[in-house]
């Protein structure tokens, strides 16, 4: 895959070009409208306003990833087709087909079989997967906490969250997790069982891990159910929960020991299992070791992917918990003939449903294995470029200190690379000096309590050797001012 030419020199919007756009903005209904071509003409005048990000391999914020030319050719395929794709109806429109089928080619690049997730849908992110796996992980839990004490049929679906509970005979459903996502948190909120349900079984004074001596002690609380929540590539440091498939092994024995279900909140992490076997990737590719082991997984498309936003999956090998959790009873127009493609609006959150199935369909089949393999190679290797620099620098300091050095220190680094000024009034306003160049853009973060800065590299146009004498300038301007 050869990256394009014409990168945009700039990645944000001059504040002239800002304040110019905002400016032109209808904020009052017209009583009579414009008509289309001054319309049209209005709306190209704001788009000075808008940033490259996806556009600019030169985006570092937010793994926002970007958009290959043929899913943007499948985005606009998807506007003029205007497809809902809610229910499976054959003898009308093949927009499920595709779907199913993009669903299982992801399953396929994961490595993953695919008769084994049943329960298979494409979401508007990871946020909305995490979603889906507590709606669903609270249904399976509770009723096999009610099970285990001879209590048959207990469903949250049915009966509600603190009915079923009081039927199971279990005082709360917990989250167990380490370096979780803010949209866990979230999840946890949308699904009734609160922010505060989430219990941290990371290791103490490590930047990453799971302890699994202090998840079965937590799995092992009288009154409990629990699900646990592996996070694949945490977000401030792109490392990794689990650090080899034993770890994955132990935590699925503990989880069936104890009742529990095991999510993986894969937002960028899972399309590791694409990088090469051998020693430069190593280490990454031990982070997602065992993740068929889990029950369900969520993650982001328009991350590494790199269709357009919005678009992430959700997988799970439990299809009748889905169904039980998602369906719409009592709709019988909604219902479909009997076939192998469950229709989308009983196993996720919506019932209208964009088509954005085509690009993710048209990039897998556009790039395959082979091209989303050498599309990673180059994001991680032009993240340690960078982490190289920053492990070179006399001003800056790489993030976590996790006792490595050199190529061992390296060999971590998948897409993100967390880091800080060593100067401390340089680095309370890092940021703004390396954005305010509007050459690149980064994220703004913390670390152990202090400003941090992140790179997130997950754009399909990344080129090391275009890209890095611009990331160099900028890093050399922040601290140096030359």
């Amino acid at each position: 895959m050869d990256p394009p030419t014409d990168v945009p020199p700039f990645v944000l919007p001059s504040p002239t070009a800002l304040s110019l756009a905002r400016s032109k903005i209808h904020t009052h209904l017209p009583a009579t409208g414009q008509g289309h071509l001054p319309t049209t003409q209005h709306l190209t005048s704001l788009t000075p306003g808008f940033s490259a990000s996806s556009r600019s391999s030169r985006y570092y914020g937010f793994v926002t990833g970007g958009c290959t030319p043929t899913a943007l050719f499948a985005d606009h395929l998807v506007s003029t087709h205007d497809q809902n794709v809610q229910v499976h109806l054959p003898n009308e429109t093949i927009a499920t087909d595709v779907e199913a089928a993009a669903l299982g080619m992801m399953c396929q690049l994961f490595g993953l079989e695919e008769g084994q997730w049943g329960h298979r849908t494409l979401t508007t992110g990871a946020t909305a997967g995490n979603v889906l796996g507590l709606a669903a992980g609270r249904e399976a839990v509770v009723r096999i906490a009610g099970e285990r004490r001879g209590r048959e049929r207990m469903s949250v679906a049915e009966m509600g969250l603190v009915g079923a509970m009081r039927g199971a005979g279990i005082d709360e459903v917990r989250v167990l997790t380490c370096e979780e996502h803010s949209s866990l948190r979230k999840a946890c909120s949308v699904v009734g069982l609160g922010h505060g349900c989430l219990i941290d079984v990371g290791r103490k004074g490590e930047a990453s891990g799971v302890d699994l001596g202090r998840l079965r002690e937590e799995l092992g609380r009288e009154g409990r159910a629990s699900i646990i929540a592996i996070s694949c590539a945490e977000v401030n440091t792109g490392l990794f929960a689990t650090g080899a498939r034993g770890e994955m092994e132990e935590i699925r024995r503990l989880a069936d020991e104890f009742g529990a279900l095991v999510h993986v909140d894969a937002a960028f992490g899972l399309l590791a299992k694409v990088l090469p076997d051998g020693e430069e990737f190593e280490e990454v590719k031990r982070g997602v070791e065992g993740m068929e082991l889990a029950d369900s997984i969520a993650g982001d498309a328009h991350k590494l992917f790199n269709v357009p936003y919005d678009c992430g999956f959700f997988l799970s090998k439990h299809l009748d918990v889905g169904t039980q959790v998602f369906q719409n009873p009592g709709a019988p127009y909604l219902s479909a003939t009997a076939g192998s493609i469950p229709s989308p609006l009983n196993i996720g959150l919506e019932n209208s449903r964009r088509f954005r199935a085509l690009p993710v369909y048209a990039n897998l089949v556009a790039y395959g294995q082979a091209g989303y393999r050498e599309m990673l190679e180059r994001q991680v290797r032009f993240s340690r470029r960078i982490a190289q620099y920053m492990l070179d620098s006399d001003a800056y300091e790489l993030l976590p200190a996790i006792g490595q050095t050199g190529t061992a220190r390296l060999a971590s680094i998948y897409i993100i690379v967390l880091f800080r000024a060593k100067d401390v009034q340089i680095n309370d306003e890092l940021i703004k000096r390396i954005n305010d160049q509007r050459k690149i853009y980064c994220s703004g973060t913390k670390w152990e309590g202090k400003p941090a800065v992140r790179f997130a590299v997950s754009n399909w146009q990344v080129d090391i050797d275009k890209d890095w004498p611009v990331v160099e300038e900028v890093l050399n301007t922040a601290i140096y001012n030359k």
